[in-house]
């Protein structure tokens, strides 16, 4: 065998040694001119042996139509070979094996391996690897024969060396048969075996085999089967142990002519025969016997066989094993019915739409094993008999009918390859529909463009990473590196968008993979970002700034092609913008969807379909934090909709340090939008083209349903939490597999060249082509500076207007007020109001106004302020927990059918006269909605609505002010420092009820403090209204002015208070005032006390009951910040040096430490008055509040001299 294929490149060297390979040529050189290798070990020091008695030759029979060929060279050697080889006793074993498991189980393998290697298992494969697991048992049958020195002696072998006898064709038509070996293949696992067995073939086929695999040979498979051969005896070769031959695989002979139908109903199935040769000089009978028993059982599924194969492969299924086939053909017991098979068939269908998701193999490092037993076929007592039979396909087919095997493999190709979905616990039958028809259909397949599309966007991704990794080394950049796929989801979602007529695509994401979504997706000039890694100054930089890895970018994604809305050409834009960030992961989700919801309203989509929110969480983010949560249950409300959120978790498996186990108690990081019923699409991330597949089957159901839907692409993180991180320390094992696992583009690139859609030349010239362009943008920045940037940079806006301008009038003409009282106070027979309601809040705001009552209380001045802006035109939005009420029951904005609940919003309908029923009613822009119990979300929205829309007055209010800290993220990163870092401009207002009423810890203060802390550079207004008017004037001043955040501490108390009420004539007239003077002061004092909010009613009270000629002025500081300097030296005069401050609030809360630096750079002094320092905000007990609140009150009026007192 060996020795005609060595003949062949002999000759071939004696002609020209530089034809044949090195190793060969060597070979030859040192060799006797008529030695041929064998396969004994070449440096096994061998004793001659005599000489063998040449066979006497042969007296011929005379036949006239012979002719006597001599037998030459390669023919003669292999005649020699065969004469010696009956020298060696050996004898045969012989079984028949059953093939069903076997081919059941290959076709598994097949349909995974088609995929990930783009290879194909033979049955030898399985059958080799067999022979090696069963020789391992057997160890006998790797024995060898040797005459020594001294005698013969049995060679017991520590490898295995497996030889393959592989046919290649020669001249002139001629076979040769070659035999080399795999290499101690007992220690490989099937992927090695697999690997190691079509390298062999691939070398023997081009011609490339070298001395070395032919070597050593201790057991032979030889497979005459495929030339149809039932049974064969082959020989056996010197010093091996053991040649195993395998026959045609078929039905038996008694068989064949029998119908498909009556061989699937009696469960026969294709069986092989296997003969054992071996040397009986070292081999026992029964020990050949026990080896093929042992194979027999192996192939059959038995001793795991067929599981360890499934493993190496990363096959998430069980595989079949050989068993009884429960047919009622002959009735026996423990049988199914046909009735009760297709019964069972259907529950298997369904558990995979349920389940199937488990078993995807959609982890790139594969570290958790895949299994679920109710996707086994032993749950459900069906048999690989039952492949062949047909069953109704419930949908999974285009056909009513198919064989099982038919239906089972659907099942496995949609739900459980690289890509698993989640769907069956929407309630909406047409939802789970659509999702069954999209699934269970053939797979999406990409054209040659389109793959180097996604080639070329995994390129870039990578590419330019590792760029800047390498000339910037040691720089944060939070690289994106192992979820590589996220560029091409989002350029494939960028794609759809367009193809669905979108205009905008607004992304919100953490810092992780921000550059390079800004550089690959937004459109970013890199030589911008490069100029941020240089710390290069450039024009659009504003305010104190911010990290590159927060920042923001719009850009526009140009497309032409077939549009799924029209179903013509076209071409169009699609405008992009990525929101600014800060760390805090997840706060900027609900910032985006109020921006995208503004956006949507400006343009007027009310289907929401121009306008799309694309979210990008991480894994441990999207499952601890609570935003999340909050976010995703505004999805479904009226006013909070955006139609749909497309979300992207980058699923790294790790969050900083800590390990899923630890991060959540969910299977899944996306379980928590199970809540809301959102689909989930679960993709490896080394996989491009599912990933991509994912991306466009999300948008399509997102435009079609305009419902959330999750693409969780399962990835890994190259580095720690940043590049400077060393992960190692606390996840050695995940590390070592990230480590040693190639990357996305590496594995995609080899695949399409295994397929030949591209050759290694192309793929490499688009990584080649892509660095270079990066290279030559540096080397501008550094050259030429914020010259090289673009100026269409595509950044958020630019430097911050600061120039004053001219005060707004905010008095509006008492008709026009009368007007407006007209339309929200009367009765608008379209709903029936509950009789309280329209007695105690519509008639006594009636009187307020049109009858000149006891003044306009708190409730009604909210009311004129809104009524006279929308009459202007300006849009206004409030929204809060309890808005429509009002936590207090003081604003009644939206009214209810006293019968059926109906809502009436009274401010909506302006233009409506009570008198003409016929007209039609004209909605003004007014929008209010009693949020869910949710602040840092609910917040975030309208801050984001404020920013993206121009003109609205947007309001959010806590239900008491004490709530607002479940919103502190929102207040810092964005509202309050959002313009100086990002240029970010907002005209958020916020109401936030706060009052010293005895209600507790909880239910008292808003932390005027902490909004005072976070006051500087001209960043938002603050204010303490002590009167109705002043909450009037303020928020239409916000409506008017520049945008800039308004935080208004509002009352609880007073709301309803007569005390406290505005006369309609201030309403006509002046405007805000930062500080209202004491028209109730003597006109000489000895005592200025300065205070804000509530408590000015409570020191006016007593006074006017005890101390009315008390020389004592009090002033209202209305405006906290911008702090009214100017305003308040003017009003205390040169002569005034020093002022006490009263506050109800804790000395280390409330405005006094505030105010006292404003006043000592002032050069006055202060002293305080009011409640201790304290770690509660206030007591619980409704005693000790009045007991407190009436020693400040009393200590401020009736004490004279500068003592400070603190109660």
């Amino acid at each position: 065998m060996n020795a005609s294929y060595v003949a062949i490149l002999r000759a071939q060297w004696v002609l020209d040694p530089a034809s044949v390979p090195v190793e060969w040529a060597q070979y030859f050189a040192a060799s006797p001119d008529d030695e041929t290798p064998v396969t004994a070990v070449p440096e096994t020091k061998f004793v001659a042996k005599k000489e063998a008695q040449k066979p006497a030759p042969q007296t011929p029979v005379k036949n006239d139509s012979e002719e006597e060929v001599p037998l030459l060279g390669i023919s003669k050697k292999i005649a020699e070979n065969m004469e010696a080889s009956l020298g060696l006793p050996t004898a045969m074993s012989t079984r028949e094996i059953p093939v069903k498991v076997l081919e059941e189980n290959r076709r598994i393998i097949n349909s995974y391996l088609t995929d990930t290697a783009n290879a194909r298992c033979s049955f030898t494969h399985l059958i080799a690897f067999a022979m090696v697991k069963a020789a391992t048992e057997v160890p006998a049958m790797n024995l060898g024969y040797r005459n020594g020195a001294k005698g013969p002696v049995k060679l017991v072998r520590e490898n295995m060396n497996l030889g393959l006898a592989i046919d290649l064709p020669g001249r002139g038509g001629s076979r040769t048969l070659v035999v080399p070996n795999i290499k101690s293949c007992q220690d490989m696992d099937f992927w090695a075996f697999f690997s190691a067995y079509n390298d062999l073939i691939k070398k023997a086929r081009s011609g490339k085999l070298s001395p070395a695999d032919f070597a050593g040979t201790t057991i032979t498979l030889t497979n005459p089967g495929g030339l149809g051969t039932v049974s064969s005896n082959p020989r056996l070769m010197l010093e091996q142990g053991t040649i195993v031959a395998t026959g045609r695989i078929g039905y038996p002979a008694e068989y064949e002519a029998t119908a498909p139908e009556t061989l699937r109903a009696l469960g026969i199935g294709k069986v092989m025969s296997m003969t054992s040769t071996y040397d009986h000089r070292v081999i026992q009978g029964a020990e050949s016997g026990a080896y093929l028993k042992y194979i027999h059982e192996l192939l059959n599924g038995e001793h795991g066989f067929y599981d360890e194969v499934f493993r190496a492969l990363k096959i998430p299924h069980f595989p079949y094993r050989l068993v009884q086939d429960r047919s009622v053909a002959f009735a026996q017991g423990g049988t199914l019915t046909e009735t009760e098979r297709a019964m069972r068939v259907s529950q298997l269908i369904h558990a995979f739409r349920v389940r199937g998701y488990l078993l995807a193999n959609t982890d790139p490092l594969d570290l958790q094993p895949r299994e679920h037993p109710e996707l086994n076929l032993d749950a459900y007592g069906l048999t690989l008999w039952d492949l062949d039979r047909e069953f109704l396909t419930l949908g999974v087919l285009p056909e009513r009918t198919a064989p099982f095997r038919q239906i089972l493999g659907r099942l496995r190709d949609t739900y459980c390859r690289r890509m698993g979905v989640e769907y069956m616990h929407i309630h909406e039958p047409e939802e789970r529909r659509w999702w069954q028809q999209n699934l269970e259909r053939e797979p999406l397949t990409f054209s040659v463009d389109e793959k180097r599309r996604i080639l070329s966007k995994v390129t870039e991704a990578e590419t330019f990473e590792r760029f800047l990794h390498k000339r910037f080394m040691g720089h944060k950049r939070f690289s994106i590196e192992g979820g590589e796929c996220l560029i091409p989801i989002l350029s494939a979602s960028l794609t759809s968008a367009a193809t669905y007529g979108v205009n905008d695509l607004h992304i919100g994401m953490a810092h992780r993979g921000r550059l390079n979504v800004l550089a690959n997706v937004v459109g970013k000039p890199v030589e911008a970002i490069f100029a941020e890694f240089e710390d290069i100054e450039t024009k659009s930089q504003h305010g104190s700034g911010d990290v590159k890895y927060h920042l923001g970018a719009k850009g526009e994604y140009l497309w032409s092609g077939i549009t799924n809305d029209t179903d013509a050409y076209d071409e169009r834009s699609v405008r992009v913008e990525l929101a600014c960030n800060p760390s805090h992961l997840e706060a900027v989700s609900p910032v985006v969807l109020g921006s995208t919801r503004a956006r949507q309203d400006l343009v007027g989509d009310k289907v929401r379909n121009r306008v799309v929110p694309v979210l990008i969480h991480g894994d441990a983010a999207f499952a601890g934090q609570g935003v999340v949560y909050e976010t995703l249950q505004m999805s479904g409300l009226k006013g909070y909709s955006v139609g749909g959120t497309v979300h992207v978790i980058v699923n790294n498996q790790i969050g900083y340090t800590t390990s899923p186990d630890k991060a959540r108690t969910s299977v899944s990081a996306s379980d928590v939008a199970r809540a809301i019923f959102c689909p989930v699409l679960r993709v490896n991330g080394d996989d491009p083209e599912d990933c991509v597949r994912a991306a466009l089957l999300a948008f399509r159901y997102r435009m079609e349903f305009n419902k959330d839907v999750i693409i969780d692409m399962v990835c890994y993180r190259k580095y720690g939490h940043n590049e400077g991180d060393e992960p190692g320390f606390t996840q050695p094992v995940l590390y070592r597999a990230i480590n040693e696992h190639p990357s996305v583009r590496t594995l995609y690139a080899d695949l399409l060249v295994r397929r030949k859609d591209f050759t290694r030349e192309e793929v490499d010239e688009i990584q080649e082509t892509y660095y270079a362009s990066l290279d030559a943008s540096l080397a501008a920045i550094r050259e030429k500076g914020d010259d090289a940037i673009p100026e269409e940079a595509g950044v958020l806006p630019g430097a911050i207007d600061r120039d004053a301008e001219e005060e707004p009038v905010t008095a509006v003409d008492e008709a026009l007020l009368k007007q407006i009282t007209e339309k929200v106070t009367y009765d608008p027979k379209v709903v029936d109001i509950h009789p309280r309601v329209i007695k105690t809040v519509l008639e006594r705001r009636r009187k307020m106004v049109l009858e000149e009552g006891k003044g306009i209380d708190f409730g009604m001045a909210e009311t004129l302020a809104y009524g006279s802006l929308l009459l202007e035109g300006i849009p206004v939005r409030l929204s809060g927990q309890d808005v429509g009420r009002g936590t207090f029951a003081h604003r009644h904005a939206i009214l209810y059918d006293n019968k059926d609940g109906r809502p009436y919003i009274p401010l909506q309908y302006l233009y409506r006269s009570k008198d003409d029923e016929a007209e039609s009613m004209s909605a003004s822009h007014f929008r209010v909605y009693d949020s869910l119990l949710s602040e840092e979300g609910v917040l975030g929205f309208e801050y984001g609505y404020s920013v993206t829309h121009p003109d609205a007055l947007v309001i959010w209010e806590a239900q008491f002010g004490d709530f607002y800290n479940g919103a502190q993220i929102q207040v810092d990163q964005f509202i309050a420092s959002g313009e100086v870092k990002w240029g970010q401009r907002s005209r958020v207002a916020l109401l936030l009820p706060h009052g010293y009423d005895g209600q507790g810890p909880e239910h008292s203060s808003a932390r005027i403090e902490r909004f005072l802390q976070l006051c500087a550079e001209d960043n938002m207004r603050v204010a303490n209204c002590s009167t109705p008017v002043q909450l009037f004037h303020l928020l239409r001043l916000q409506a008017k002015q520049p945008k800039k955040p308004l935080v208004i501490f509002s009352h609880k108390s007073l709301l309803r208070a007569d005390f406290a009420a505005s006369a309609l004539e201030d309403f006509t007239q002046g405007g805000f005032q930062t500080i209202i003077e004491d028209d109730d002061a003597p006109q000489t004092t000895q005592k200025t006390i300065l205070c804000s909010g509530k408590i000015y009613w409570d020191l006016q009270k007593e006074r006017k009951a005890s101390h009315p000629d008390a020389p004592i002025r009090i002033l209202r500081l209305e405006q906290l910040y911008p702090f009214p300097a100017a305003e308040l030296t003017k009003m205390l005069g040169t002569k005034t040096k020093d002022v006490t401050w009263v506050q109800e609030e804790p000395a280390n809360g409330g405005a006094y430490l505030f105010v006292k630096q404003m006043l000592e750079e002032l050069n006055i002094k202060t002293h305080y008055v009011g409640r201790a320092a304290a770690a509660s905000p206030a007591t619980g007990s409704m005693k000790k509040h009045k007991a407190q609140q009436e020693t400040i009150i009393k200590a401020a009026l009736t004490e004279m001299s500068t003592k400070e007192y603190h109660v």
